[in-house]
């Protein structure tokens, strides 16, 4: 199940964000703050899951040491719960003769020690020099090279190459240090890609005035309820349209809108605008601006003066 929610959660992260692109692209300004939050909530909900997982696996790793407690507690109230006298059972036994063999052990253990005792120092007295000069030539193969007899006569150490030597799993913590390291190289240059990109497709340029003298545009205007007259439909629409007015790079000395009839209006903007900046409006126009009203651009294009 905690799986299923990572999907659908990675999932809609993963729409979220490719939205808030693409609306950033279009300057559709409101739905590019709606699909941030929406990405921001999905966000806040994979760390809500994540941080319950790891809750639940330290309570039930404290019930485990609980119940691992009173395991060991109930065993040393058991041992506590024995009677006293099965500790020296063959004590109270008088009848039974069997007990004075331990005196008489431990008295045999101490004579053996000291008989024991007097044959080492006997043998420590009369031993010679010779065994420990076998014994040593035996553990000679054993010991370690002497420095200053194997040294180089060019003073180099016969230890010097050892040194040289990497200590034993440097090898794999130095893979994993470049492993790091180039993923972490590669994850900033795609997001400096990313930022740099987002940044060029959504600046303002400096572009090549048009030869035409104005900009048409054909707009639909779609309103949601019951008394929604052609009065508001219109109100609506010029209000869309002056809101906008601003969100091109140049001012608009004229920008005129007419009614054609059935939703449809009809706008002319001065100077010509760029293709930058047909965008622009375009995405300010096609935003949610207005409540239960939905304006699209049908059509765009250039004008001249002898246009009809």
């Amino acid at each position: 199940m905690r799986r299923v929610a990572y999907f659908f959660g990675g999932a809609a992260a993963a729409g979220a964000g490719t939205y808030v692109v693409i609306y950033l692209y279009r300057w559709q300004w409101q739905r590019a703050i709606l699909c941030g939050v929406l990405l921001l909530v999905v966000e806040v909900m994979l760390l809500g899951i994540v941080l319950l997982g790891r809750l639940a696996r330290i309570e039930e790793r404290m019930r485990e040491a609980d119940r691992r407690q009173e395991d060991v507690l109930a065993r040393l109230r058991e041992k506590d719960a024995r009677p006293a006298g099965d500790r020296f059972r063959w004590l109270d036994e008088p009848t039974s003769r069997t007990y004075v063999f331990v005196p008489v052990l431990m008295v045999t253990g101490v004579l053996l020690s000291g008989l024991a005792w007097i044959v080492q120092r006997i043998a420590s007295a009369t031993a010679r020099p010779t065994a420990e000069r076998r014994l040593a030539g035996r553990l000679a193969v054993l010991s370690a090279p002497d420095p200053a007899r194997d040294a180089d006569p060019d003073g180099k150490d016969a230890f010097d190459d050892l040194d040289g030597l990497p200590p034993i799993g440097a090898r794999g913590r130095h893979a994993r240090t470049v492993r790091a390291l180039v993923v972490s190289a590669v994850g900033a240059a795609l997001v400096g890609a990313l930022v740099m990109g987002l940044a060029d497709l959504t600046q303002t340029r400096e572009e090549d005035a048009k030869n035409s003298e104005a900009t048409s545009l054909l707009l639909k205007v779609d309103m949601r309820g019951t008394n929604m007259t052609a009065e508001r439909e219109s109100l609506a629409a010029h209000q869309l349209w002056e809101r906008c007015r601003d969100s091109t790079s140049v001012p608009l000395n004229r920008a005129t809108l007419g009614k054609l009839g059935d939703g449809l209006f009809a706008g002319v903007v001065q100077p010509a605008l760029t293709d930058h900046d047909r965008m622009r409006l375009r995405g300010c126009l096609e935003d949610t601006g207005l409540d239960r009203t939905h304006l699209t651009v049908v059509g765009i294009g250039d004008a001249d003066a002898d246009d009809d």
